[in-house]
Order: C-alpha cells, then sequence, then structure tokens
C-alpha cells in the first residue's frame, strides 16, 4: 500500500504531468461547483413554484444538480484539453522557410478558441435544456457588463469626454432600460421568458383576486410591509421613520 501511495505522490508532484493532472482537478472542480450552485437554486424553485410529490420534487431538484455539474465538468474538460492541444501544435516560425517548427508558449487567442470548441461541444448543441440556458444567459450578461467597463477604461474604445459622461449615467440607464424591457416582455410575450424567470414575474405581478381572504391578507400585508420597510403608525397617518431600524 505504501509503495502504491509513494508512486501516486511522484506522479501527482511530477511537473511532466501537471497539464494532465489539471485537466482532472478542472472536471472535479467544475463538478463540484456545479453541484454547489444548483442544488440550492432547485430545491428553492422546485418546492416554491412546481406542484407534485415530494419523490417527484426530489427528482427534479436531483437532475437539474446533476445535469449543471456534469455540463460545467465536461466544459472543463473540453477547455483544458483544447488548451493544451493549442499550446502543443508546432507552428514555424514568421518569415521564416525552411526553419525548424517551434512549441510556442500560449497564444494570445487560445483561451478564446478553446471556450469556443467547449460552447459548442456542451452548450451548443441539441435541444438546450433550462438549465443549459440559464447558465449560458448567466456567462453572456456577465461578458456583456465586462466589455462595457472595457470600453470605457483609459485605454479603451471610447472618447474620455464620452467615457465620462457614461461613467455617470451608465447604470441608470441601464437598469431603468432592463426593468422596463423585461415587464413589457413579461406583459405581452410571456411566452418568451425564461420559465423560472415567467413563473417568479406572475407570482408577484399577476393576481386573479384581489386577496383570497379580504381583511385577515390585507392586515399581513399592511404589517408585514410595516416591518419590511420601516413604517410606523403615528395619529392616523403613515409616518416613515429614518435612521431608527
Amino acid at each position: 500500500m505504501e509503495a502504491v501511495k509513494e508512486a501516486v505522490n511522484s506522479i501527482v508532484l511530477d511537473p511532466q504531468y501537471a497539464d494532465y493532472l489539471a485537466i482532472i482537478k478542472a472536471a472535479r472542480n467544475g463538478a463540484v461547483y456545479g453541484a454547489k450552485v444548483r442544488f440550492p437554486h432547485a430545491l428553492v424553485m422546485v418546492f416554491l413554484f412546481r406542484s407534485g410529490t415530494l419523490r417527484s420534487k426530489l427528482r427534479l431538484i436531483l437532475k437539474a444538480t446533476r445535469q449543471h455539474a456534469r455540463n460545467l465538468a465536461t466544459f472543463a474538460i473540453v477547455y483544458k484539453t483544447s488548451l493544451l492541444l493549442l499550446r502543443h501544435l508546432p507552428t514555424p516560425p514568421p518569415h521564416a522557410q525552411g526553419k525548424p517548427l517551434i512549441l510556442p508558449q500560449e497564444g494570445p487567442y487560445d483561451t478564446f478558441l478553446a471556450g469556443l470548441i467547449g460552447g459548442y461541444a456542451v452548450f451548443g448543441r441539441g435541444i438546450q435544456s433550462s438549465v443549459n440556458q440559464q447558465i449560458v444567459i448567466y456567462v453572456f450578461a456577465r461578458v456583456v457588463l465586462a466589455l462595457a467597463k472595457i470600453s470605457v477604461r483609459r485605454g479603451g474604445w471610447v472618447p474620455r469626454d464620452v467615457r465620462e459622461k457614461v461613467e455617470g449615467n451608465a447604470w441608470a440607464v441601464f437598469a431603468s432600460l432592463s426593468w422596463g424591457m423585461v415587464m413589457w416582455v413579461h406583459r405581452w410575450h410571456p411566452e418568451t421568458i425564461q420559465p423560472s424567470l415567467r413563473s417568479s414575474m406572475k407570482y408577484m405581478y399577476v393576481f386573479p383576486t384581489p386577496f383570497s381572504a379580504p381583511l385577515i391578507s390585507f392586515i399581513f400585508v399592511i404589517f408585514g410591509a410595516r416591518e419590511l420597510m420601516g413604517w410606523s403608525w403615528r395619529a392616523d397617518t403613515w409616518t416613515r421613520t429614518i435612521g431608527t431600524r
């Protein structure tokens, strides 16, 4: 047993195997991260918005968790393997015909190409599940925000005078347009919204009747709002208490 342990440790610590072991570790980390992120989200969403037996709900939770973990682990394998292959592709040196090929280090576009391959292999093919759609939309939103920051930072694509105006107003415009558009789409084209978001918005903004038990519901809403918003009752008038809660 000690001999096996020594052999495994020698392989793990050997620098020549580092790139290959990094693929295994990336897959493991992707699976762990996917499970940690998806399980609590699926647990809340299924028990809040899905009907059915306890067994069927648990099955949905485990299915979503397994798919999220598997997809992130698979993407990690494809991405790291593609990076390794791209880094070891022999290329001729520029303007040097007849000279021996060189093995370059990581190129400036290797990460983009590896991500492109992984994105297509894992998330781009076939009928897409809601889990895959959520992952891709999440990544897309973060990329757009990062590109916006790059465009207005010093040395970016936007002139200085325009950059200063954008930095002062961009978030307010972005937030206002985002909420305005999502409420319009939810009102007139709800079938196009991702199911979990549609369920959340329906729960918050669409009421078949004002209150199922008018008096009790009204009292609950008023006193719930009082605790959340920091309001107090004074002389038959709602007044806001600032700085007391």
